[in-house]
Formats: structure tokens, C-alpha cells, sequence
């Protein structure tokens, strides 16, 4: 199999939409991802299991399935070797990766209605003011609370 092998199989799946997680292309449902081309460089697809889906996959196809090195395959994330796969094992996998996501957003009951990437609450770590020029609120109360407080000896 081959990556547009992948793309075609992850899209043929209903709901799934392709997307970009960090210059890579993504497949979603309801806006989560279930499957990427990030190491499609290095021969693989990656699914995003369960850690026992994983094991499963893993046990009975070792030349094919092998966790992400880290902390991502000990949640699950699983490599696909393309060149290995069968299309029914490819698109088998990708079923399985698909209704976990699918399983999880029904769950959660708050599925994304795009896949666009959610912005942060967080205050910026650069310093840079927001594009609205106002700064965070946070940044705004510790600049005051600095003001108010007495100098250390």
C-alpha cells in the first residue's frame, strides 16, 4: 500500500475529512483526528488506538503494526507499515481508528465543527500582545499586582 492508498482508504470512511496537523496530512471525524501521514517519510501510516486495540494489532501482525516510539504509542498510537499492508488490513485499521474517534466524540458530546485548531486561553509566553492589542488578563492583574507590592530586603 501506499499513502495515497491510506488517504483514499481513511476518506472513503464516512465523516472523515483530510486536514494538517503540523505540515502533515491528518484524517478526522467530527474535527478529531483518527489517522495521519506524519512518518509517511519513513514507510508508515499512523492510527491513534487504544493501548489494548494496540496490543491487539500489534500480537497478531508484528511485521505490520508496531507502537510510536514514546509517549504517544503508550496511548495507543500505532504505526501501519504501508508497504506491508494488505489493502483489507489497511482499510480494516483505519475502520478501527475511525470508530474509536467516532466512539469518543459520541462520549464526549462535544465533537469539533471544524478542523480548525482550537485557540488557547493561555497567556503568551512572547510577551507579544494579542492581535486585539489588549494584553491577557492575567498579564494585565500581574502587572498591577507587581506595582502594589513591597520591594523585598
Amino acid at each position: 500500500m501506499t499513502p495515497n492508498d491510506f488517504r483514499r482508504l481513511a476518506l472513503a470512511l464516512p465523516g472523515a475529512e483530510e486536514g494538517s496537523h503540523m505540515g502533515h496530512a491528518d484524517f478526522r471525524v467530527g474535527g478529531r483526528i483518527f489517522a495521519t501521514l506524519a512518518s509517511q517519510s519513513q514507510g508508515y501510516g499512523n492510527l491513534m488506538l487504544t493501548p489494548e486495540q494496540q496490543q491487539l494489532f500489534v500480537a497478531d501482525l508484528p511485521d505490520i503494526f508496531l507502537p510510536i516510539p514514546g509517549g504517544w504509542g503508550r496511548m495507543g498510537s500505532t504505526h501501519i507499515r504501508l508497504s506491508a499492508a494488505s489493502e483489507d488490513v489497511l482499510a480494516g485499521a483505519l475502520r478501527t481508528a475511525w470508530q474509536i474517534r467516532v466512539d469518543k466524540n459520541a462520549k464526549s458530546g462535544k465533537p469539533r465543527k471544524s478542523s480548525k485548531p482550537r485557540k488557547s486561553s493561555k497567556p503568551r509566553k512572547s510577551g507579544k500582545p494579542r492581535k486585539s492589542g489588549k494584553p491577557h488578563k492575567s498579564t494585565a492583574r500581574s502587572k498591577a499586582n507587581s506595582k502594589t507590592k513591597s520591594p523585598r530586603k
